[in-house]
């Protein structure tokens, strides 16, 4: 075991960690960085996007309606002052990461290609064919390999934060702190201890909560699950995404993301009968708003009893589509869906967690020392239910922001030595037999959370899934306690902290909004 300190300590490497830790290095090139990820460095929900990030790019379009699209998008639950300041520096953000390397589509006159997505009311999403994500990390990572203080640790899984509560000789206090946290090296198995004046979270949803869902296996919450053991202030879990197209694929998870922008294309979704349902349900059609789509998607299936319903693509100039969405094209081609003449079968799937560990509009936690950016965030942006391609963003806008608050107001800090922080103490604890126990609480959780906490809930469904929860959360504990630990075992002590805080938000929240619907609020 050691003790490994740094001045800036970034749990997780999606486009959140990455940006803070490129921005704080190239400010405080003195200063060492830590950019913890308990998978490889690229692993990340950042990867997977594939719409594009949203930002007023072209003269015709206006900051008022990007800032307005999103209020509407969040059923007004969303913080205009947050949601102001996020799209006003949209622009500059976006030049930033094209200064950087990102290349983003361009039309033919050589000015971007703006595309349009559901709850937008311009075309304003810069995008890199269908795997925005995908390049926006790579321009990121080359990034941090040009900047010599950043030292990225892939394969180190963060279990907990260190606060007042681990520290000897502390009592616990309101006013908690945190100064690092304990991490596994998972091809060592020792667990070091991580001490830093400047902790930033940037660990990514907890899609994984959901049997199906569009989030990478390692979106498991972590950053959530830390924050809440160590007395943060969560809010707004109730609020859970559920993008309403993924490829219909029984079992397969992470599911393939049928991207948003598809629709914005001009795809129709249909039901069995070929009928154009969304037509009936909203105005804007197959481009409402992604909460609006999804329950109507929903509310087809529970009528029929069908597994999926169908988005048509057939009306669409095959070279354009393939063009824009050539990946989406190969994945259909490869099980034998040709989109020319046949329908994409699909359902909603867990996607994006508005709710998290709250901020505030510098991006600090309730605990002192300690941020949180990206997903596993709350800023308050995204209110009852994210605006489409508007996630990228916030965590691009708070990256800057944060990046320098630390470089502007904390590089003075250094680590108090006094503090008798405590290492790791695995005594006593023994390697689990059977790991099938793991595996099987964890789809245990997963099915519980998809069959009684997904897009339509009910008092009476909460409450059993609350249950059933509370018998899991004492048996992983048991489980916790004795055995040496394993990212299998922490991922699913978070999973159940995630669960946990979903279904409690959600027994309080008494109206309907945006993302969360309840058949006893009607």
């Amino acid at each position: 075991m050691s003790i490994i300190k740094s001045d800036i300590l970034i749990l997780g490497s999606g486009v959140a960690g990455l940006t803070i830790a490129i921005k704080s290095a190239k400010a405080l090139p003195h200063k060492k960085i830590f950019v913890v990820t308990k998978a490889n460095e690229s692993e990340s929900n950042t990867k997977y996007a594939q719409g594009g990030i949203a930002a007023v790019w072209d003269k015709l379009d206006s900051f008022e309606d990007h800032i307005n699209d999103t209020m509407i998008a969040g059923d007004q639950l969303s913080n205009l002052d947050i949601v102001k300041t996020v799209v006003k520096n949209a622009p500059k953000c976006m030049q930033q990461l094209i200064n950087w390397g990102a290349d983003f589509d361009q039309a033919k006159n050589g000015e971007l290609d703006l595309g349009k997505e559901g709850g937008h009311s311009a075309n304003r999403i810069l995008h890199h064919k269908d795997i925005t994500g995908f390049e926006v990390e790579k321009t990121l990572l080359e990034q941090v390999a040009l900047l010599p203080n950043i030292t990225l640790l892939p394969y180190h899984f963060a279990i907990d934060l260190i606060t007042n509560h681990q520290v000897k000789g502390n009592k616990l206090t309101e006013n908690i702190s945190c100064y690092g946290a304990y991490v596994l090296d998972q091809k060592t198995n020792k667990i070091d201890t991580y001490l830093a004046t400047s902790i930033v979270l940037a660990t990514g949803g907890a899609g994984q909560v959901y049997a199906a869902t569009t989030n990478p296996t390692v979106a498991t919450g972590d950053g959530i699950a830390m924050a809440y053991r160590a007395k943060a202030k969560i809010e707004d879990m109730e609020f859970v995404q559920f993008h309403p197209t993924s490829l219909y694929q029984p079992g397969v998870s992470p599911a393939f993301l049928i991207s948003e922008a598809v629709r914005g294309f001009g795809a129709y979704l249909r039901n069995k009968n070929g009928k154009r349902f969304m037509l009936e349900v909203d105005e804007r059609a197959e481009l409402a708003p992604r909460d609006i789509v999804a329950r109507a998607i929903d509310s087809e299936l529970i009528k029929s009893g069908d597994q999926f319903v169908y988005l048509d693509c057939t009306h669409i100039e095959l070279d354009a589509f393939i063009n824009h969405f050539p990946n989406i094209y190969e994945k259909c081609k490869s099980l034998g869906i040709d989109i020319a003449s046949q329908y994409i079968p699909v359902v909603p799937a867990a996607h994006y967690l508005m709710g998290g560990v709250v901020v505030d509009e510098k991006g600090y936690t309730s605990l002192n020392n300690l941020f949180a950016c990206g997903e596993c965030s709350r800023t308050g942006l995204h209110g009852a239910n994210r605006l489409a391609s508007n996630s990228l963003l916030e965590a691009l806008v708070f990256g800057n922001i944060i990046s320098k608050e630390i470089s502007e107001n904390r590089n003075t800090l250094v680590f108090d030595e006094k503090l008798n922080i405590p290492e790791w103490d695995e005594e006593g604890t023994t390697v689990p037999k059977e790991k099938v126990l793991i595996s099987h609480n964890r789809k245990t959780i997963q099915n519980i959370m998809t069959d009684l906490v997904a897009i339509v809930r009910s008092n009476e469904r909460l409450i059993k899934a609350l249950d059933h929860l509370n018998y899991l959360h004492q048996d992983t504990e048991k489980a916790y306690a004795k055995s040496k630990l394993s990212p299998q075992i922490c991922e699913l002590r978070n999973l159940n902290a995630n669960a946990y805080l979903i279904v409690k938000q959600s027994m309080e929240r008494k109206e309907n909004k945006g993302a969360f619907y309840s058949l006893d609020n009607l």
